[in-house]
């Protein structure tokens, strides 16, 4: 399963019906890290299954495992591979294996209980015998815990599940190609359960070509654990390549070019629109990527210069910290500060921080589904009221942005891509083209990727028109026919069904080929058919409507400082302009239709019809908004006839209600709806009043 779509959930609802309905008695949970045991437990603690009003721990029994003690009543037992190795040899565990990440082979306490790379041999243990646990999900089972750990997952008498996003070579043999479920990563970003990214590159001279130092030069030389530095000439010239960058060199001016570079980036080209009402500029929440930790505290040095702010702006969050760093996490996830954090390789993996935007890469790895991982902290989904109270300007997550300091995007070849194919290609020419009949890959992928964007942004309503245009489909299902239309299992799936319609004694290689040709034609054409002259418009309107263009270029003067007021001109030209708007669309609006062709029949006029008709003014001409056009009324008014139009109406329906009811020629004089009504409802009482036995209370 893709990155941040949800591994854990998946296994507790599998977990769950596993122990109701296959009278499992026990099962283990197996990880790698104390972290992710910690995650897991919390994930089943907020676990409530579709047919139960309780949660998961109100059913089943949880334990996460903290000593070699094994509850009798525990159903679900989380534990790291570490401790329950420990707990099976009978020795005692360095506390701080349970911290390390298997995939980094930093495994200190481990070292320990290996001689010659090969792990002492689990025996027997009457305490936890091997038909302990009916099932045992392995998490992040694409690590290297089932080749140094493997005789523990040997030792039980269980069925093993794995669990992962990036499965590798290895993977696959030792589950023995027995792939139950797959659920990838484009797959997940057409569901909106993770959102797509886009890669932005900065390079610097010294970053790709490194360069050397000179003899004769006074320069400082650091100890790299203790930091301690030295004044000294150096005695010959040094030169460094990239690869020497950090680790043999430290280039302070490489790294300060990079973040200076980022912020520009940042504020002009990835997020431009992130000023609040004073002009200052909000930093999206953002995680570095650093080689180590001595080059984690020079980056976090430079970013607190660069973007000159506090200590508290930009932190470092790995396992070394004196802060708690589990506390510093939860500041990062749910707080305004910091803004940037600084990581080895503590939120490299299995961390979920949802608000997350920007990753920026300052350093490489060698490890592709190392890299997979990393890249997935920022594909988490979060709704727009949980973003912006730790991101007051931001709207929606619609994507997250890679920053490419260290050429890593390229020399990957990684199982997740951008989607984005055409970004100088506006979203008006991607519909033009696709409805005139290009039918390229790329333009399939960037529409999918425009798409998948703009639903995170719009409203049910706008969702709803969709539906209208389209025949019925939504905006997530138009863009899983966008990428399933160039997808080799699809096209797989559908040219076999074409098959099986030939008798097999006559079918050729070439009836083979003709089928997966049609059957892709065919997707791409279904897809295709969707996209017509009212969905494109439609499309394109709403972006426009949730959408800035943030200008850093043109400058702006004062030409008039007074009070502002509408001249005559200005509200004759709002009038015609709304009365020919009506006129126009008298015969596709059905209230527009009863006004005008009918007024009998106005009551049948009902208030979603008059949303409607507000929702597409505001949409299509939102310089005629109600109380926009009411205004330049009362100019006139005002101004030709010496009247006032004294009452405003309450709301801009009512408003609407009474603007369409004079251009249509119902009423001569332009009233407030809500004033008709109110004197409407005063003469009815009047005249009950009148009478000896209508009289009522003020309630």
């Amino acid at each position: 399963m893709a990155t941040g779509a949800g591994k854990t959930f998946t296994a507790a609802t599998f977990i769950y019906r596993l122990l109701k309905f296959s009278d499992a008695k026990r099962i283990l949970f197996l990880v790698d890290t104390k972290n992710l045991g910690e995650q897991a437990e919390q994930a089943f603690q907020a676990f409530k299954p579709n047919d139960d009003n309780k949660l998961f721990t109100e059913l089943y029994n949880v334990q996460r495992l903290s000593s070699s003690f094994i509850s009798s009543d525990s159903h679900v037992c989380i534990s790291t591979i570490q401790r329950l190795y420990s707990i099976l040899k009978g020795v005692e565990m360095d506390e701080s294996a349970e911290l390390d990440n298997p995939n980094e082979g930093k495994i200190s306490w481990l070292q320990e209980q290996i001689s010659k790379k090969q792990a002492i041999p689990v025996e027997y243990s009457a305490t936890i015998p091997i038909e302990k646990f009916d099932f045992i999900i392995v998490d992040e089972c694409h690590r290297s815990i089932y080749n140094l750990w493997k005789q523990v997952l040997d030792y039980f008498d269980a069925f093993l599940i794995g669990l992962t996003a990036t499965p590798d070579k290895r993977t696959f043999g030792f589950f023995n190609e027995n792939i139950v479920s797959e659920y990838t990563y484009e797959q997940s970003v057409s569901d909106g359960v993770n959102v797509p990214y886009d890669v932005y590159s900065i390079e610097t001279e010294i970053s790709t070509k490194g360069d050397t130092v000179k003899a004769g030069w006074y320069i400082d030389r650091r100890d790299k654990l203790s930091r301690e530095s030295r004044w000294q000439v150096e005695e010959e010239d040094t030169e460094y390549g990239k690869n020497d960058l950090d680790k043999k060199v430290v280039n302070i001016s490489q790294i300060r070019t990079i973040i200076k570079e980022f912020k520009r980036a940042l504020e002009e080209e990835i997020f431009p629109n992130r000023r609040d009402e004073n002009g200052e500029y909000e930093v999206p929440k953002t995680l570095i990527f650093a080689k180590t930790d001595s080059h984690a505290d020079d980056i976090i040095k430079i970013v607190r210069e660069v973007f000159e702010e506090k200590n508290e702006f930009c932190k470092k969050v790995t396992y070394t910290i004196d802060e708690n760093p589990k506390s510093l996490l939860n500041k990062f996830r749910n707080s305004y500060y910091p803004r940037i954090a600084v990581t080895v390789d503590m939120i490299a993996t299995g961390t979920d921080v949802k608000p997350l935007e920007v990753l920026l890469f300052m350093r490489d790895v060698r490890n592709i589904n190392y890299f997979e991982q990393m890249k997935g902290r920022g594909t988490r989904t979060i709704d727009h009221d949980k973003l912006q109270e730790v991101s007051r300007t931001a709207r929606h997550k619609t994507h997250f942005v890679i920053v490419d300091a260290v050429g890593a995007t390229k020399s990957k070849k990684t199982d997740s891509r951008p989607l984005e194919r055409k970004p100088s290609v506006p979203l008006k020419d991607l519909l033009g083209a696709i409805t005139m009949g290009v039918r390229d890959e790329d333009l399939f992928l960037s529409l999918a990727n425009r798409l998948i964007r703009l639903e995170k942004q719009i409203t049910e309503k706008e969702k709803e028109k969709i539906l209208e245009y389209s025949n019925g489909k939504s905006l997530i299902q138009i863009t899983k026919e966008l990428l399933s239309a160039y997808e080799p299992d699809e096209i797989e799936r559908l040219s076999i069904e074409k098959i099986k319609l030939i008798p097999i004694e006559k079918r050729t290689p070439e009836d083979i080929d003709k089928a997966k040709t049609e059957a892709q034609n065919e997707l791409i054409e279904i897809t295709a058919s969707t996209f017509n002259g009212e969905l494109n418009d439609y499309l394109e309107n709403i972006r426009k409507e949730h959408e800035q263009i943030i200008d850093h270029v043109n400058i702006d003067s004062v030409s008039i400082s007074e009070w502002n007021s509408f001249t005559i001109e200005k509200a004759n030209e709002t009038i015609r302009s709304f009365s020919q708007y009506l006129e126009e669309n008298k015969d596709e609006i059905k209230a527009l239709s009863i006004y005008y062709n009918q007024p009998y029949n106005r009551r049948m006029v009902s208030f979603n019809m008059m949303k409607d008709v507000l929702d597409k003014i505001k949409l299509e001409k939102p310089s005629l908004a109600p109380y926009y056009v009411w205004e330049a009324y009362a100019t006139i008014e005002r101004t030709q006839k010496g009247k006032e139009i004294s009452h405003t109406p309450i709301n801009e329906l009512t408003a609407l209600v009474s603007l369409i009811r004079h251009v249509c020629g119902i009423d001569n004089n332009l009233t407030a709806f809500d004033k008709t009504v109110s004197e409407n409802f005063q003469k009815w009482m009047f005249k009950q009043n009148a009478g000896q036995h209508n009289r009522f209370s003020e309630e």
